[in-house]
């Protein structure tokens, strides 16, 4: 009888090990991740993002806005290129509910107005470049193969030329909002 309670012991403990080294998962994953903002696509634009994964709960990035098709994409923004750092809070590897830190060096196109002395407008465009600061916040899901998906969105303010009374529709605020799908490498 002890035999058959040492084997059977023996035989369990066996088992057991080797379920835990079936479950155990090695991150293959790497620190790089290229993405595309996918609804910027449909609207005429495009924006690639790279991000390094610092550590698994910290990134940094750098993104860059371009539109190509200026007739679905009614704004008047020539291009952005924005660094950021991000802090995730989530259990995975750099993935999770994150907030963000950016900064964004912006090209837009302003109107300009004056008023003559017979009451009468002129308008002109110009290309007016600025930087603003801001943050935001969104949340990142990695698949075990590799794939990312990130719903982001965030809000800042211009620096550079805020003061000026001739701009007929000139904002200091500046958002970033994005639907990116990825690979992490």
């Amino acid at each position: 009888m002890k035999n058959y309670v040492v084997a059977f012991l023996l035989l369990f403990a066996i088992m057991g090990t080797q379920a835990q080294n079936d479950t155990i998962k090695k991150n293959n994953l790497g620190q790089n991740e290229v993405k595309l903002n996918a609804v910027f696509l449909l609207f005429g634009s495009f924006e690639p993002s790279y991000e390094r994964n610092l550590s698994e709960q910290s990134s940094v990035g750098v993104s860059a806005f371009i539109p190509f098709d200026n007739k679905n994409f009614d704004m008047d923004l020539n291009y952005y290129i924005s660094p950021y750092y991000r802090i995730f809070f989530g259990k995975k590897y750099a993935a999770g509910f994150f907030l963000e830190g950016f900064g964004m060096l912006n090209s837009m196109e302003q109107k300009y107005y004056t008023t003559s002395v017979d009451g009468h407008y002129s308008y002109w465009d110009e290309d007016v470049t600025d930087f603003a600061l801001g943050f935001g916040l969104g949340g990142k899901w990695v698949t075990s193969g590799g794939f990312v998906f990130e719903v982001n969105g965030g809000i800042g303010r211009n620096f550079f030329n805020t003061n000026n009374d001739d701009y007929y529709d000139y904002s200091p605020i500046v958002g970033k909002f994005g639907f990116n799908v990825g690979y992490r490498f």
